[in-house]
């Protein structure tokens, strides 16, 4: 699913929440189009006309203008007589019957990238019950779009990073670069590798797009079998591991759990990372240290290295 087809499918489940959750008459919205200043309207929920439809919201002007501007919710108890809004979109606010309106802003990392809005075919005010709840369907959207921020970001890192590992990449591989200082060159991005790979390992589990949440796992596998890798390297097996790599089965969360490890999380932080109890966290490594016939912490890195689990 592209990127901004998911986008609009958390906005379209933070509206009908908000209408459902208040008795709202009409929920609509959009995110903030790329390169423009202005928010384009394309998710609407109990409108009974298409006047709202693609509507091109800029900044300052009408009641979500005003909330891009000020970067705050906004209200008003009767749309056309309101003296505290611009009426540029009352022809197309009027046609659909509304009155009674709200507009919050969707903010990510201090930016607006979108309004929520919430009406009523009536005029009168909204309460805060009402409010609150389209400030906590904002809140949403604003979770799910940091988090793809996040899972795009490092995709496009880790794809960088293993590209960068291969002995085919654009423009040579440091791992064999005969410069001096080639193998500490190596060891850097190995180590960026790995963190990245858990990362990614740790986002998973809060992407609810289906699509992006298989490609983020898909590019971790294969971050896990890249050239360099202990198992890509042909390294033998030590005393007490787990075998050959198809005979390793670990769950994704003894994966998760393993890959904290392997970048020096304690079982409090992996748990804080993965949103798992320090209890939760000291099961699953038991459990993947078992599996992989490891006596530690560092045996079952090793052994999950060696099995091409990880990086």
């Amino acid at each position: 699913m592209a990127t901004g087809a998911a986008d609009a499918v958390e906005m379209r489940g933070a509206l009908m929440r908000l209408r459902r959750e208040t008795g709202l008459a009409v929920a609509f919205g959009g995110l903030v189009e790329p390169g423009r200043a202005q928010v384009r309207i394309s998710e609407l929920n109990g409108t009974t006309t298409a006047a709202l439809s693609a509507l091109a919201v800029s900044s300052g002007n009408g009641l979500g203008g005003k909330a891009v501007a000020l970067v705050r919710p906004c209200a008003v108890s009767d749309y056309s007589s309101s003296r505290r809004i611009s009426h540029e979109y009352d022809v197309a606010v009027a046609a659909e019957g509304l009155r009674s309106v709200l507009a919050v802003p969707v903010v990510v990392r201090r930016r607006v990238r979108g309004v929520l809005y919430g009406a009523l075919r009536s005029a009168q005010p909204l309460g805060d019950r009402t409010l609150s709840a389209a400030v906590e369907a904002a809140r949403d959207v604003e979770q799910s779009l940091a988090v793809r921020d996040e899972v795009d970001g490092l995709l496009a890192a880790a794809r960088g990073l293993c590209g960068h590992a291969h002995p085919g990449a654009p423009g040579g591989s440091v791992r064999h670069a005969g410069a001096p200082g080639a193998q500490g060159a190596e060891g850097m991005v190995w180590e960026r590798l790995r963190e990245a790979h858990g990362a990614l390992r740790a986002l998973a589990p809060r992407v609810v797009d289906p699509a992006l949440r298989a490609e983020l796992l898909a590019v971790c596998e294969t971050l896990a079998a890249s050239p360099g890798s202990a198992r890509s390297a042909g390294s033998e097996r030590p005393p007490g591991s787990a075998g050959p790599a198809g005979q390793v089965r670990l769950t994704p969360r003894e994966l998760d759990v393993l890959t904290c490890v392997a970048v020096g999380a304690t079982n409090a932080a992996a748990g804080e990372r993965l949103g798992l109890r320090a209890e939760t966290v000291k099961a699953y490594l038991r459990s993947a240290m078992r599996k992989l016939g490891a006596h530690t912490r560092l045996e079952a890195v090793v052994a999950a290295r060696r099995a091409g689990l990880l990086p």
